[in-house]
């Protein structure tokens, strides 16, 4: 679980808390519209009426104490530069800024972001699952359930083969690439391939099993 801070209730950013409040994360909202609230009041765990250009809006909130700042202003990207900026100046861990276009990508990652976006909301639910956990870097959603993870292997499987790790067996998880530290990749690897502590793995898996597989890693 996560302590997580939403700036800014559009679409892209209600589909996201409503998403992050379903992996039981911890979230606050604010947004400068009282109605872009109101539905989000049951599964927020907070939230301020509040207008977030504002420094001194932003250091009453102690925006140092949250583990996640996303900033989805999508009506002004002046207010979404200076929300991002004025996050970093106060001591945000990681700020993901969501932008309209790659011109406006490049300015907000010279002014503080940590990570850019473009909205919709496939990127939402995708956003969601990736930043819900630590060892997950990618996430692509399939038909009936299936996904395929970017995600760093148990240290029981480091040291070992695909085929003496067992994983498909124990845990019925594919694993169907292999990314190295070098950002080599090794697509369909054979069972013989050794898996290494900085290995990533991209794995094909049901969501109920994937699920129980994130609890270990």
């Amino acid at each position: 679980m996560k302590s997580i801070l939403i700036i800014g209730l559009g679409n892209y950013g209600h589909y996201l808390c409503r998403e992050l409040a379903e992996l039981k994360n911890e979230i606050m909202i604010i947004d400068k519209d009282e109605t872009a609230l109101e539905d989000l009041l049951d599964v927020a765990t907070s939230s301020l009426i509040a207008d977030c250009t504002r420094e001194s809006v932003l250091k009453r909130i102690g925006v140092s104490s949250f583990d996640l700042c996303f900033v989805c202003i999508s009506g002004s990207f002046q207010n979404s530069l200076e929300i991002t900026s004025l996050l970093k100046d106060l001591g945000a861990k990681y700020v993901i800024s969501q932008v309209s276009n790659e011109v406006h990508a490049k300015f907000l990652l010279r002014n503080g972001a940590d990570e850019i976006i473009l909205p919709n909301k496939d990127s939402a639910i995708r956003a969601a699952v990736k930043y819900n956990n630590d060892h997950i870097f990618d996430y692509i959603d399939l038909r009936g359930g299936y996904s395929i993870y970017e995600i760093t292997p148990l240290k029981e499987w480091v040291g070992k083969s695909i085929l003496n790790s067992d994983i498909r067996a124990r845990y019925d998880v594919y694993i169907i690439a292999i990314t190295g530290q070098d950002q080599s990749a090794n697509y369909m690897p054979n069972p013989q391939t050794v898996i290494k502590a900085e290995d990533h793995l991209l794995v094909l898996a049901h969501e109920d099993r994937m699920n129980q597989l994130i609890k270990k890693l």
